[in-house]
């Protein structure tokens, strides 16, 4: 649907079709066309642009557009129109824009914004991105435990009607202390006369301004709420964190672990130029390019053996396959239980020895096949065994550093995702060619 929504658009635009354009770029959400910005030139993005109507849907674009895309495109955008179109917007998205921006623009932008909206938005800045404080909204329906469930529906009508998300009511004391929270459901079926403090629920799942954001968004999925209030060191309500946003954490996040288990980095590379996406690139393929010179030197170490049988280096690609084939999915189901919270740091040692059993299993299966198919090809004892074993010491090897290092890495609070890819394979490389040679050196009596 994208791609012929794409194409459409490019066509339109060829023709300078501006009127039936126009018709169809305000029937079409704002989401929708940032998917289309980074594969059109930057005067049609602005072409594209000046014809959305509605302000709002210009401020959701913003919102939606990949960070380079965003960062080129308002260059050329007036100050007072970008201030006009960020006060439209939730102040975390705001707050998320504005921090993209080089300092002296960001400033001047707050500045043309509306007092209480820039000083909202300055708030959250002082956050870190990933932190319940930078992703919060600061706006909330926060009423006191003496209030009735008629005057609490009167403040609904009246005070709160552009809060973001009006799902939960806060109960708060005079000092602005979270005490608990109602439903909307609740505040409808009570009693008008009835007070908050009746039929709050005082059993509240909030978060501090400094927890990371993937604890916030555990949360959000593990109770099924629809937002998560944030409280200071004093227990002051100062935001909430909506389930849009959490939604938008676990894309981020799982994006991320992916990159980095691939060995691209963290940052999306598809819309960067090519010296860009290399520069990237560069530095994760550096552990593999380690690796092939260590398995270089370790190979050229065993020269002799590999002089008087040739064949043993037709079992190096897949003694080096199924050990990092068993690293890589132990590192990934290791790393994706930790993101999940399946699984547990402090169970390391039951983790790591589960997948040493599994991988020395898996390896007793396939060296016993691979080992059966070398004595059927040569017909000696020896190389058949050298290559089955070689199979189960790699496989079993593999299996455990795949699910150690990632255990490791949490446990000293590294991103684990960093230890798959590259790291783990390269390593499991090497160890594989070294026990592989060692075993065949023995076992052949070379």
């Amino acid at each position: 649907m994208n791609s012929i929504r794409i194409e459409t658009i490019k066509r339109l635009l060829r023709r300078d079709a501006l009127t039936h354009l126009r018709k169809i770029v305000n029937k079409t959400h704002a989401a929708d066309i940032s998917v289309i910005f980074p594969f059109l030139s930057l005067s049609n993005q602005h072409k594209l642009f000046d014809m959305i109507a509605d302000t709002q849907q210009k401020g959701i674009l913003f919102s939606e557009l990949g960070e380079d895309t965003f960062l080129n495109f308002i260059e050329a955008l007036e100050l007072d129109e970008i201030a006009e179109i960020l006060e439209t917007m939730p102040a975390d998205d705001v707050a998320d824009l504005i921090g993209r921006l080089p300092h002296e623009k960001s400033s001047a932008i707050l500045e043309k914004m509306k007092k209480e909206e820039s000083e909202e938005v300055e708030g959250l800045l002082h956050y870190s991105d990933d932190t319940a404080g930078g992703i919060m909204v600061p706006d909330f329906i926060a009423l006191k435990e003496d209030t009735t469930a008629k005057d609490a529906i009167g403040s609904l009508q009246k005070e709160y009607l552009n809060v973001e998300m009006p799902f939960y009511l806060y109960v708060t004391n005079e000092h602005g202390k979270l005490l608990g929270v109602c439903s909307l459901r609740q505040l409808v079926v009570v009693p008008p006369d009835t007070p908050l403090k009746a039929f709050m629920s005082a059993d509240v799942f909030a978060v501090q301004t400094y927890t990371d954001q993937e604890e916030v968004a555990k949360i959000v999925a593990r109770y099924d709420i629809l937002a998560v209030p944030v409280v200071d060191d004093t227990n002051k309500l100062v935001g909430i964190v909506t389930v849009d946003d959490v939604i938008d954490i676990f894309r981020k996040e799982a994006t991320e672990d992916f990159l980095k288990m691939a060995g691209v980095g963290a940052e999306f590379v598809e819309t960067k130029s090519v010296l860009k996406s290399m520069k990237i690139r560069l530095p994760w393929l550096f552990a593999s390019c380690l690796g092939g010179i260590f398995a270089f030197f370790i190979i050229g170490r065993f020269e002799e053996s590999l002089s008087k049988f040739t064949y043993l280096a037709a079992f190096i690609p897949v003694i080096m396959g199924m050990g990092g084939n068993i690293g890589t999915q132990s590192s990934t189901i290791v790393v994706r239980g930790l993101a999940t919270g399946l699984l547990n740091i402090k169970e390391i040692w039951s983790v790591v020895l589960k997948e040493l059993a599994v991988g020395f299993m898996l390896g007793l299966v396939y060296g016993s096949l691979i080992a059966l198919v070398a004595q059927v090809q040569y017909t000696l004892p020896a190389v058949g065994i050298s290559v089955g074993l070689s199979v189960i010491c790699s496989m079993s090897v593999a299996a455990l550093v795949g699910s150690l290092v990632p255990m490791i890495f949490a446990r000293i609070n590294i991103d684990p995702a960093v230890a798959t890819g590259p790291f783990v394979t390269t390593s499991v490389d090497i160890i594989s060619v070294f026990f592989y040679f060692q075993i065949a050196t023995i076992l052949l009596g070379i």
